[in-house]
């Protein structure tokens, strides 16, 4: 069935004349008696017929003059009303992954906010994944936040958050940072403890950087977590690389742990959000992404335009 039909059928029904339905359509007269013809078969009823110098509705036409009507009503409806999202009363679910990391430095302050913004509101944080654009092309998750550096170039629409830098963490009593500072043959020869992620232990971006480099390292632990490791460094001989806004939040709980500069140059990392491009216009969709870069303003350290725009 053309749907187009539907726009025809509802100026003959209303005008009970060809020529005037046409002009009503911006079509040819011949156009129009085309379109009454098909009409006519798709319903196998006349619908208009002669009566004098008039046309006359049959049965079946009279029949279809509302509920065509109000099939067109509900179509222009539908396009003229976009809908829109009132985060005082709306109620809305969202699905977000993300590493403990980002959840600590941004979806913590994100979720004290929007907690009085949108009481109605509720938050899902999943853990992060190895394939974060099956989580996006499934709508398992509405976001996913993730190093830039990971996922590459992506058709997925983007925006970035923060940026943050590695440090190494040590006890506070191990000889190695004595002097503020650790030289690369004091970190080589110290045990290391790695935030992996995932069965096969994919490493985080500072140690991909290290493996790149050749350097060589014992490693004695992995962890899926970068909030646990300064506290299971605490009491031994261990170094990790950590992120810088996260250690620095976790100090006063952890203040046996000492921060020192890595022994030798290591890339930042670039936390950006990434969503599915159905959900670009959604308005409460908008207001979640507007609302976490409202939160990673506060933190600096944003970098570049959005990709999209929104």
């Amino acid at each position: 069935m053309d749907l187009n039909l539907l726009v025809a059928l509802d100026a003959l029904l209303a005008e009970r004349n060809v020529s005037r339905a046409g002009r009503r359509l911006g079509l040819s007269q011949p156009a129009t008696s085309s379109s009454l013809a098909r009409l006519r078969k798709m319903f196998g009823d006349p619908l208009l017929v002669r009566q004098g110098r008039e046309f006359t509705l049959t049965a079946e036409a009279e029949r279809l003059v509302q509920p065509v009507r109000e099939i067109l009503n509900l179509v222009e409806r539908t396009i003229e009303q976009r809908p829109e999202f009132d985060p005082s009363t709306d109620m809305r679910t969202f699905s977000i992954s993300a590493s403990d990391y980002a959840t600590l430095v941004l979806l913590s302050p994100f979720v004290r906010a929007a907690a009085a913004e949108a009481p109605g509101v509720t938050i899902h944080v999943l853990p992060r994944s190895r394939d974060p654009r099956q989580l996006l092309d499934t709508d398992v998750a509405d976001l996913v936040i993730e190093p830039r550096e990971y996922l590459g170039d992506t058709d997925f629409p983007s925006y970035p958050l923060f940026s943050d830098q590695w440090l190494c963490a040590v006890d506070a009593a191990n000889p190695a940072g004595s002097a503020q500072q650790i030289t690369l043959d004091e970190y080589l020869r110290l045990p290391h403890l790695v935030y992996s992620i995932g069965p096969d232990r994919q490493l985080n971006l500072a140690d991909q950087h290290l493996a790149q480099l050749g350097t060589q390292r014992r490693i004695e632990f992995t962890v899926e977590s970068f909030l646990l490791v300064p506290f299971l460094i605490r009491g031994t001989s261990l170094a990790s690389l950590v992120l810088e806004r996260a250690a620095r939040q976790l100090a006063a709980a952890a203040t046996d742990i000492r921060l020192l500069p890595p022994p030798l140059p290591l890339p930042c990392i670039h936390e950006t959000m990434y969503w599915h491009p159905r959900h670009t216009t959604d308005p409460a969709h908008l207001w979640l992404r507007k609302r976490l870069l409202a939160s990673a303003s506060v933190l600096g350290g944003t970098n570049g335009p959005p990709s999209d725009g929104n």
